[in-house]
């Protein structure tokens, strides 16, 4: 008798658990599908509302010890954040259109690239193989800087104005218009 009330029991803690996991699995898969959207969704653009202060940084830069990059150096100056990785698939399609984009408006528009939980070799390998030749920071895991500007998913690029506030945000791979927008309106200002 003792063994029947048992088995039920067993069953009933059996069976919420697997109703447990399967919610458990449910939600990763709902934040897995919303990662994959924003990684390959490209051009996703916001805010909508007036510009928000862009959170203030400073990075060791890659490839230089030593030095640091820092938002607070682009002072006075319009400013792009490209918040990247190696690793990241629509990062190599980006980087080198962000790579050419710099080289031909440089002293135009600044830009800083953000590593992003990255190892250091590799991203330098990349940069180098790209043509980056903005001042790339390093931000290690847990990737502080990316946290702080909301940055789930890579790439990332912000628009910031002369004051250093956030007027363009694109989540996924930039385009050439975007950026030739970008450079038109800056040169306005």
């Amino acid at each position: 008798m003792i063994e029947r009330l048992q088995l039920p029991a067993r069953l009933a803690g059996r069976r919420s658990r697997a109703l447990l996991l399967g919610g458990v699995a449910l939600v990763l898969l709902a934040v897995i599908a919303v990662l994959a959207l924003g990684i390959a969704g490209g051009g996703s653009s916001g805010p909508a509302g007036p510009p928000k202060a862009a959170k203030p940084f400073s990075l060791a830069q890659l490839g230089r010890p030593g030095h640091q990059v820092s938002l607070a150096g682009m002072a006075g100056h319009p400013v792009i954040v490209n918040f990247f990785a190696s690793w990241c698939e629509p990062c190599q399609r980006e980087t080198p259109l962000l790579a050419r984009f710099y080289q031909a408006h440089h002293g135009q528009v600044a830009v800083i690239g953000v590593d992003a939980n990255d190892q250091r070799a590799a991203a330098q390998k990349f940069v180098r193989k790209m043509g980056v030749s903005y001042p790339v920071g390093v931000d290690p895991f847990p990737a502080s800087t990316a946290t702080s500007y909301g940055v789930l998913a890579l790439p990332q690029t912000f628009f910031l104005n002369a004051r250093h506030q956030i007027v363009r945000h694109v989540v996924g791979g930039l385009t050439a218009r975007e950026l030739s927008a970008w450079a038109t309106r800056t040169g306005r200002q």
